[in-house]
């Protein structure tokens, strides 16, 4: 398991080693004591999984505010996706900057994003699985969004999102929302 760094302070990509031999691969895909040594917040309250079934299908960017903090570790288990990190916490140098990875069932990689980071997707194939671990507990109400094509982000996705929820297409512009704290 392999920690790295992004353009975006406490984002990262964690890369996964597997063990191969003739049966397949075994990968480590956590470990509460590589997470704590590199200084990240546990993400093991709750997980969930999310199934997409047409390529193009976006969901994001959703955040909690800073002060209720929740970390998320992302994978992608099934398919490719373009997963986004938009950092919303208002005193880091890198305020309303994007960083991406892709995810793949392929590269097995997972992204972790920090309390106050925005998330979202874009699905790069049909059938695309998503397996989320979080550091808290699902919280009705606390989640907000922005959206995903505000231009003050400029998000450079690789495909155009062609299926989302009504939700997620009302979501405000950056410059719309009165507090991400």
């Amino acid at each position: 398991m392999e920690f790295a760094k992004t353009s975006i302070p406490g984002v990262m990509q964690i890369r996964q080693t597997p063990h191969r031999d003739e049966r397949g691969h075994f990968v480590r895909t956590y470990c509460h004591k590589s997470f704590a040594e590199a200084g990240l917040e546990q993400p093991t309250a709750q997980m969930a999984l999310s199934h997409n079934s047409k390529k193009g299908t976006l969901r994001g960017l959703h955040f909690i505010p800073v002060a209720e903090g929740e970390c998320k570790l992302v994978r992608c288990v099934r398919g490719a996706i373009f997963d986004v990190a938009v950092d919303l916490r208002p005193t880091s140098p890198t305020f309303h900057q994007w960083t991406s990875v892709e995810l793949s069932a392929e590269n097995m990689d997972a992204f972790y994003i920090p309390s106050g980071v925005a998330h979202g997707f874009v699905t790069l194939t049909d059938d695309a699985d998503i397996l989320y671990q979080f550091s808290e507990p699902h919280r009705a109400g606390l989640e907000k969004g922005v959206a995903w094509n505000d231009p003050d982000i400029a998000v450079a996705w690789p495909i155009s999102p062609t299926v989302m929820s009504s939700r997620d297409e009302a979501l405000p512009l950056l410059s719309q929302i009165a507090s991400l704290t």
